[in-house]
């Protein structure tokens, strides 16, 4: 799954999704390619816009961020 920013289009991860329904976080083991920019625990798009946040073992998604 190609998981992208809202704001401007760009592709943030590339994320190995396991069964049917929403993506509401991105276990870190599974993100296949990473084109985000971390600062401290916010993970962001190149662009600036924050989508989501480091919680350890994965990444916990704000919803109106990103499309997939």
């Amino acid at each position: 799954v190609s998981v992208r920013c809202a704001k401007c289009g760009r592709e943030v991860f590339k994320y190995l999704k396991i069964g049917e329904g929403q993506l509401w976080h991105c276990w870190k083991s599974r993100i296949i390619k990473d084109y985000s920019i971390r600062k401290g625990n916010e993970i962001r798009c190149q662009c600036g816009n924050l989508i989501g946040i480091d919680e350890g073992i994965y990444i916990k998604l704000i919803r109106s961020s990103y499309t997939w």
